[in-house]
C-alpha cells in the first residue's frame, strides 16, 4: 500500500503520460501508462541495455524505428481461440503487424552490437506464409477477394452476369415505358433492383412496390418480369456470404493454430515499442543512463545538474518556469540527509526530484543529469510527502504523517525480515568460492530503502515534534539504505556533528531579494530567516526586536556562523569557476598547439618525401646519362678519345649529381674573457684575461699568477677542446672576365613543368632548379584554382636569387608560364 501511495505522492502517473506520448502504437502508449517497476536489480539493468540499444539504433537513423502496420490484435486472437469467425479487417490488421515486426526484426538484425535487442527478436515468428494468404483472400478494404477459391470466382461471376440481366431489362422497361416512370433511374431497395413509378401509373408497370417517397407520388416498383431473376440473385449473394464465412473460418483456424507464437510477437514488439518510448523520452529530457552502485564498497551517489522531469515538461509545453538543477553528491557512509531553508525553497522538489530519478532508473529510463550518473539500485522508494498549506490537512496534518510513517516503518520491517530469512535446507554443499547472491546491505541486515520524509515532526508541538523526528531519523539511519528528510526544526542541524551518518545541506535564499535561488547547499545547514523576512516586509520593529528577545541571543550567533559559512562557499565556488574557465582556456591553447605541431610534421613528412622522390628521380637520371655513354663507348672500336670524353662525361655527371656536403659542426668552443678554463699540464682551473691572438696565445690568470697559455694546452671544465686559429692567407687576385650575355632562349633544360605539384613538392624542385639555373628559367605552373601560381610567385619573390619574374609571352603559355630571371 505504501509503494502505491509513494507513486501517487511522486505524481509517478504523470511522468508515465508523458512516456506514452513518445510511444508508436497503442499497445505501446498503455504499456506506458502501467508502467511495471522490476523487483530485481537484473531486470532493470536488462531495461536499461534495452533503452540505450535502442538509443544507439536511433542515432544512425533519421527517423528511427518504425512501427508501421502494427496494431492491436489480442482481442482478435482470443477470439480466433474461442471459434469465432474473424472479420476481414481484423483478419488484414494480423496481416500488417505480421509484415511490421518481420521489419523491425530486419531493422535489428542488420544492425552490429545490439546483442540485447537481437536476442529479444531471436525467436520471433512472424509467419509470412500466413501474411501471403491473408493478403490473397482479403484486399484493402477487408473484402474477400475472387481469387480465394474457385467457387468464389463462379459465384462472383454469376453475380455479375445475373445483375447485368437485371439492369438490362429495367433499362428496356424504363425507354418503354418512360410516361409512367417519375425519371429514368435504377435503384436498389434492400437487394432488389427497382425503378421510381409515379404513383397514378402504377398499373402501367405491373411488379411488387417496396417502397414509396414520403411525399406518396413515387412508388419504387420492382417489374414482376424481373422477380425471379431478383430471387435468382438473393440466392447467389447467399451463396457468396456462404463462401465468404467459409474463407475467413479458414483464415481464423490458421490463426488459431499460431496464436502463442503471434501473442509472444505482440509482446515482443510492445517491448520494443516501450523500450523505443524510454529511449525517445530520454532524448527529450537532455538524459543520460545511470549505472547502478553498492555504496558498501565505498562508491559515492553522484547526481550532478539533477532536474524534475515534471518540471522539465511543463517548462517545454506549459510555460512553466525555467528548471533549476540541484547537485546530489552523498558519500558511503552517510545514511540521513536533512534540507533545512525557508518555505517554497525547493525542499520538497529536491526529495520528489531524487524518488523519480530512482523509479525513473529501475524502469529503464535514463535520469535527467549530468554525467557520470551514479546511485543505488533501492528495493523500495517510500515516501511521506505531504502539503502543510493544505486546508484540508488542518485538522489532521500530524496524524496523516504518522500513519504514513508508520507503514514506511512496516514496510522497511518486512523487507528486512524477507532478507534476513533463513535458506531452506538442502543436502546440497554449497562451494565457499561462489558469490553471494545478496548484496551487501542485505547481508548486514540493512534493507535498501531509499526513504523520503517531508517536514518529518511536523504538525504538534516544537519540543516534542522535534524528539520525535531526532529519534525517526536515528532509527531509520541504523534500517535504511538512504533517508532525506526536509525539516525545520534546527536540534535536527545538530545530529551531523553528533553522527558520521548524518549531513546538512540547506536551500538558498537571496535575502537581497526576499526570495529562494532554489540552488541546493551542501555541508551547510539553512538559516532562520522568518524575522528577517518580517522587518522587511514591513512588520514594525519593536515587534521583530521583541520576538528576537524570545528567541534568545544563541539563535543570532547561530545565524552569524552560518551567514559566514555562505560566504565562505560563495567565495570558493567564485575560485572554482574561474578555476574552470582557466583550465578550459589551457584546454584549448594545447589543442591549438597540438594542432600546429600536427601540422608541422604532416609538412615535414611531406618535404621529406618529396626529396626522396626528387633523389629516386635524379639517381634514375644520372643511370640514364650514363647507360647512354656506355652505349656510345660499345659503338664501334673505342678509341684513347673516345675513352677521354667517356671519362669527362662521367665527372660532368659525377658533379651534377653529388650531393651538397652537408657542413660539419663546430665543435669545441672559444675562449673569452672572463671564462673559467682548466690548464691541464699543471691541472689548475684559470680565467681568461685576453682572448687568444692570431697566433693561438691568450692570457690566464690562476691565483695570483698571470702567464701566456696556447690554446692547445686548455680545455673547458667540462672537458672541450677550444678551437684552433687558422692564420688566414691573403687570396690571389684573380682576373675575371667580363660575364658573356646569356641568349633568354627557352630549352628543355631551362623549363620546369609544375603541374599537378602541390605547393610544397614545387618549392623544393625550383629551389634546386634555381641554384643550379645560370640564365632565366621558364615555370610553367597552369591556370587551375590560382593556388600553385601564387605559391610559385611567392616563393621567387623571397628567394635571394631571383632578381625578378614576370609573365611568359602568349606564344609560350602567356599566364600559365611564368619567367624567372636569375642573378
Amino acid at each position: 500500500m505504501i509503494q502505491s501511495e509513494t507513486l501517487e505522492l511522486l505524481e509517478w502517473h504523470r511522468l508515465c503520460q508523458h512516456l506514452a506520448t513518445f510511444a508508436a502504437t497503442k499497445l505501446g502508449a498503455i504499456a506506458s501508462l502501467h508502467l511495471n517497476i522490476p523487483v530485481s536489480q537484473i531486470a532493470s539493468e536488462q531495461l536499461l541495455a534495452q533503452t540505450k540499444e535502442i538509443y544507439q539504433l536511433e542515432s544512425h537513423f533519421t527517423t528511427g524505428l518504425s512501427f508501421e502496420g502494427i496494431q492491436d490484435i489480442g482481442d482478435s486472437l482470443e477470439r480466433s481461440e474461442l471459434q469465432g469467425i474473424l472479420a476481414g479487417d481484423e483478419l488484414l490488421a494480423i496481416a500488417t503487424t505480421l509484415a511490421g515486426a518481420r521489419n523491425l526484426r530486419r531493422v535489428i538484425d542488420n544492425q552490429e552490437d545490439l546483442p540485447i535487442l537481437k536476442e529479444l527478436v531471436a525467436d520471433l515468428r512472424t509467419y509470412p506464409e500466413l501474411e501471403q494468404e491473408i493478403h490473397r483472400c482479403i484486399d484493402e478494404r477487408g473484402q474477400v477477394t475472387d481469387r480465394a477459391s474457385q467457387k468464389m470466382g463462379e459465384i462472383r461471376t454469376d453475380l455479375r452476369r445475373v445483375r447485368s440481366q437485371i439492369t438490362q431489362k429495367l433499362q428496356n422497361i424504363l425507354q418503354a415505358k418512360s410516361g409512367a416512370v417519375q425519371e429514368q433511374l435504377i435503384t436498389q431497395r434492400g437487394d432488389r433492383f427497382v425503378i421510381p413509378v409515379k404513383a397514378p401509373q402504377k398499373d402501367a408497370i405491373p411488379g411488387i412496390v417496396h417502397d414509396t417517397s414520403t411525399s406518396g407520388a413515387t412508388l419504387y416498383v420492382e417489374p414482376n418480369s424481373v422477380v425471379p431473376l431478383g430471387n435468382q440473385l438473393r440466392q447467389t449473394i447467399k451463396r457468396e456470404q456462404t463462401e465468404e464465412e467459409a474463407i475467413r473460418r479458414a483464415l481464423t483456424e490458421q490463426i488459431a493454430a499460431v496464436k502463442p507464437d503471434l501473442e509472444r510477437l505482440l509482446a515482443i514488439v510492445t517491448t520494443l515499442d516501450l523500450a523505443t518510448a524510454r529511449a525517445r523520452y530520454s532524448f527529450w529530457l537532455g538524459a543520460n543512463p545511470p549505472r547502478f552502485i553498492n555504496r558498501e564498497v565505498n562508491e559515492l551517489i553522484t547526481l550532478r545538474q539533477l532536474r524534475h522531469p515534471l518540471l522539465v515538461w511543463q517548462q517545454h509545453h506549459e510555460q512553466g518556469q525555467p528548471v533549476v538543477p540541484v547537485d546530489l553528491l552523498i558519500s558511503p557512509d552517510i545514511r540521513v540527509v536533512t534540507i533545512t531553508g525557508p518555505n517554497t525553497g525547493g525542499k520538497t522538489v529536491t526529495l520528489k526530484t531524487l524518488g523519480l530519478a530512482a523509479l525513473m532508473a529501475k524502469v529503464g529510463l535514463f535520469v535527467p543529469a549530468r554525467e557520470p550518473v551514479e546511485m543505488p539500485w533501492f528495493d523500495q522508494v517510500l515516501a511521506d510527502i505531504g502539503d502543510e498549506q493544505s486546508l484540508q490537512q488542518s485538522l489532521s496534518t500530524f496524524s496523516g504523517h504518522i500513519r504514513r510513517i508508520s507503514r514506511i516503518l512496516n514496510a522497511i520491517s518486512k523487507d528486512h525480515k524477507e532478507a534476513n530469512a533463513p535458506m531452506p535446507h538442502t543436502s546440497t554443499t554449497l562451494s565457499t568460492s561462489a558469490p553471494c547472491p545478496l548484496a551487501l546491505s542485505e547481508a548486514e541486515g540493512m534493507p535498501n530503502a531509499l526513504v523520503l520524509l517531508d517536514e518529518v515532526g511536523a504538525g504538534t508541538d516544537p519540543v516534542e515534534g522535534s524528539a520525535l523526528a531526532i529519534a525517526l531519523l536515528q532509527y531509520l539511519a541504523a534500517h535504511a539504505q538512504l533517508t532525506i528528510a526536509t525539516t525545520h526544526f534546527g536540534e535536527l542541524k545538530a545530529l551531523k556533528y553528533e553522527d558520521q551518518r548524518f549531513e546538512n545541506a540547506s536551500v538558498e535564499f537571496d535575502e537581497s531579494t526576499l526570495s529562494p535561488t532554489y540552488r541546493l547547499l551542501w555541508g551547510i545547514p539553512g538559516r532562520s530567516n522568518a524575522l528577517t523576512i518580517a522587518k522587511r516586509l514591513g512588520l514594525k520593529s519593536e515587534v521583530v526586536e521583541q520576538a528576537k528577545t524570545q528567541v534568545g541571543g544563541a539563535t543570532d550567533e547561530v545565524n552569524q556562523v552560518i551567514a559566514g559559512l555562505e560566504a565562505q562557499r560563495r567565495r570558493q565556488e567564485t575560485k572554482a569557476s574561474e578555476a574552470q574557465d582557466l583550465l578550459q582556456q589551457a584546454e584549448h591553447l594545447y589543442k591549438e598547439v597540438s594542432a600546429k605541431a600536427a601540422n608541422l610534421q604532416e609538412r615535414e613528412r611531406e618535404l621529406r618525401a618529396s626529396q626522396e622522390v626528387a633523389v629516386q628521380q635524379a639517381i634514375a637520371q644520372a643511370k640514364g646519362e650514363i647507360a647512354q655513354v656506355i652505349r656510345r663507348l660499345q659503338q664501334g672500336t673505342p678509341k684513347a678519345q673516345d675513352a677521354q670524353q667517356a671519362t669527362n662525361a662521367l665527372n660532368e655527371i659525377a658533379q651534377k649529381y653529388q650531393p651538397a656536403a652537408p657542413t660539419k659542426p663546430k665543435i669545441g668552443f672559444m675562449p673569452k674573457v672572463g671564462d673559467r678554463v682548466r690548464i691541464s699540464q699543471f691541472g689548475q682551473t684559470a680565467e681568461v684575461l685576453t682572448a687568444p691572438n692570431a697566433d693561438g696565445e691568450l692570457s690566464v690568470r690562476f691565483g695570483v699568477m698571470k702567464m701566456t697559455a696556447k690554446l692547445a694546452d686548455i680545455e673547458s671544465l667540462d672537458g672541450q677542446k677550444p678551437e684552433q686559429v687558422v692564420k688566414s692567407k691573403p687570396a690571389p687576385v684573380a682576373v675575371t672576365p667580363p660575364p658573356q650575355p646569356v641568349p633568354a632562349i627557352r630549352t628543355s633544360q631551362n623549363t620546369i613543368d609544375l603541374r599537378g605539384k602541390r605547393v610544397a613538392d614545387a618549392e623544393f624542385i625550383l629551389d634546386k632548379a634555381i641554384s643550379e639555373a645560370t640564365g632565366p628559367i621558364w615555370i610553367i605552373h597552369g591556370h587551375g584554382t590560382g593556388k600553385l601560381r601564387q605559391g610559385v610567385h611567392a616563393f621567387l619573390q623571397q628567394h635571394s636569387r631571383v632578381s625578378h619574374y614576370e609573365a611568359a609571352e602568349q606564344a609560350d603559355g602567356g599566364s600559365g608560364v611564368t619567367i624567372a630571371h636569375i642573378k
